[in-house]
């Protein structure tokens, strides 16, 4: 009998939150060698930060190096089945993001299964998108905005990140969830967008907070919300989208992940050391500055998460007819 899809979900992240307790051989100390964190991204962006700093952190309270390698390409899956493929001893892990979530349902021909193949560790923080305008547009909050679209559907073009970004799909849920149409122009990369946002050039971006905080405190843009859960630190003013739109929420995720199978004592290791991490006030307080919202909590509780939120894309994804090959 097929299980329904949330129940496989959830059974598949469990198979791969149980890894093996004993495993031959495994009498040393961990870590007593370097380890490696890999993402799936290039240097400088944000997985690459939030590695890092969870790098020096374990490093520091573990003792062994850990090294942070970047293995950018296909929208982080080249990264992400490296580690799929590696051994499973706790020596290669993976900086889990958004694209991982998202990425099962983007791509048709995936090597891997990442609810399957890659064990929950520890989630580090979810980081909410800013909905901006640019000042030419005449609304000052997100009824104004909403009732204004739908007075002008499909002629308010909506800028992002790229096909698949957390951006594209704060603004395809709330096409979804309000009825309004809007015309989607992808970008390589948020700087671009955000310079066509800037300039008038498209009237709408859902970017990362971080990224046009200081724009809109300046009044180059207009923040009408913020797409996550609670409202923002650094812009306590601007409501949530769930606060007028209920249900709504869009934050994207970081987290750590290993191969399936990698000893119990592994994980258990880096879950405690990573949970030491956000308790630190100095350690929260730095990804408080990247926009983020911390997440401790067990590797059950992120791999429940990830569920949640792979099935979650996976309907936007699949309404909105969203590709990338």
């Amino acid at each position: 009998m097929n299980l329904p899809r949330r129940r496989f979900l959830y059974a598949a992240a469990g198979t791969a939150a149980l890894p093996t307790i004993s495993r031959t051989g495994w009498t040393h100390a961990y870590p007593n060698r370097p380890v490696h964190l890999l993402t799936g991204f290039a240097a400088a962006g944000g997985s690459d930060v939030v590695a890092r700093l969870i790098g020096q952190w374990l490093s520091e309270r573990l003792g062994q190096s850990f090294v942070i390698e970047n293995r950018p390409g296909a929208g982080g899956n080249i990264g992400t089945e490296s580690v799929v493929r590696a051994a499973p001893d706790g020596y290669t892990l993976l900086l889990v993001t958004f694209a991982n979530v998202v990425n099962a349902s983007l791509y048709k021909k995936l090597h891997f299964n990442f609810i399957r193949d890659i064990a929950p560790v520890a989630g580090l923080m979810r980081v909410p998108d800013l909905m901006a305008i640019h000042p030419s547009v005449p609304a000052r909050t997100l009824p104004e905005f909403i009732a204004y679209a739908k007075a002008n559907a499909g002629k308010i073009t909506m800028a992002s990140a790229g096909n698949g970004s957390s951006g594209h799909l704060a603004g395809e849920l709330l096409k979804m969830m309000v009825g309004i149409k809007l015309v989607h122009a992808p970008y390589r990369g948020n700087g671009p967008a955000l310079t066509d946002l800037l300039g008038g050039q498209v009237e709408l971006m859902f970017p990362t907070s971080p990224s046009v905080v200081e724009y809109v405190k300046s009044g180059r843009l207009r923040g009408l919300a913020v797409t996550g859960a609670r409202r923002s630190e650094t812009l306590p003013d601007l409501p949530t989208i769930g606060e007028f739109v209920p249900g709504y929420e869009v934050s994207a995720l970081y987290g750590i992940g290993a191969p399936k199978g990698t000893p119990a004592e592994v994980i258990a290791t880096i879950n405690k050391e990573s949970n030491a991490a956000l308790a630190n006030p100095k350690m929260e307080a730095r990804f408080v500055d990247l926009g983020g919202i911390v997440i401790p909590g067990s590797p059950a509780d992120f791999g429940k998460l990830i569920v949640e939120e792979t099935e979650k894309w996976a309907k936007v994804i699949d309404a909105a007819n969203i590709r990338v090959e």
